[in-house]
């Protein structure tokens, strides 16, 4: 067991790991107990009643952050001739065919997101072994195999964020900053699950989503009741 730092078991100690606590509890406590000195990423991790297995149970998705998530992702975009242009101007940060597919099948991953027309997926299905594991392939699913390269690259740099539940069942996201309002977390937060819970497969069994934690880069991770969120965005709204 790695060892824990005394602000990571300072800020433990203000967490009872047998309370599910309410969606704005979570984040406050969140936000209090971001043990870096950076900006801290705040993020949920889902348990999921699903066989990720069958088919019919793959749970993925996307959902574009009411507030952002408080990063610029850093998006790149398989595509030629007038796509790869209209790739530049939308902001993508690296456009190009063969020779940008050739750049990732040597290893080059550092990037958040990336697109292609669907005229290059016969070619960029090939980096499934690179981009497959890491969650960055393309799919029409999520909007990032399209001819509108513009809005793809758009709602990704402005907070579209995907999710996809592992082979374990379980499914994380980010909603955002340690430096957020509580407002502007939960309604992140509310966002996102609203998808999740929308993607419910029909043939799930059981309470679909089994267990619930937040926590920020670095933190103690805080038990959630995920049932409680509708009521708490009505009365911020209110």
């Amino acid at each position: 067991m790695a060892k824990r730092s005394k602000a990571y078991l300072a800020a433990a100690e203000k967490i009872d790991s047998t309370t599910l606590y309410s969606p704005l509890e979570a984040i406050r406590l969140a936000k209090e107990t971001a043990t870096v000195k950076y900006d801290a990423t705040v993020e949920v991790a889902f348990r999921l009643s699903v066989d990720p297995r069958k088919a019919d149970q793959m749970v993925r998705g996307t959902v574009n952050l009411p507030n952002g998530t408080g990063k610029t992702a850093k998006v790149i975009v398989f595509a030629n001739a007038a796509k790869a242009e209209e790739a530049r101007a939308a902001g993508a940060d690296e456009v190009g065919g063969d020779e940008l597919i050739e750049k990732v099948a040597g290893g080059y991953t550092d990037f958040d997101a990336a697109v292609a027309t669907p005229d290059l997926m016969g070619k960029v299905g090939r980096l499934g072994k690179v981009l497959g594991p890491r969650g960055l392939m393309p799919n029409p699913k999520t909007g990032t195999v399209t001819m509108d390269v513009t809005k793809a690259v758009s709602d990704i740099k402005g907070g579209k964020i995907e999710f996809r539940v592992d082979k374990h069942a379980n499914l994380h996201f980010i909603i955002g900053k340690s430096s957020f309002s509580e407002a502007q977390l939960l309604e992140n937060y509310a966002a996102a699950l609203e998808e999740v819970l929308r993607l419910k497969p029909s043939s799930a069994k059981g309470r679909y989503i089994s267990k619930a934690t937040m926590t920020t880069t670095m933190g103690p991770g805080i038990p959630l009741d995920q049932s409680k969120t509708t009521k708490i965005v009505e009365e911020l709204s209110a």
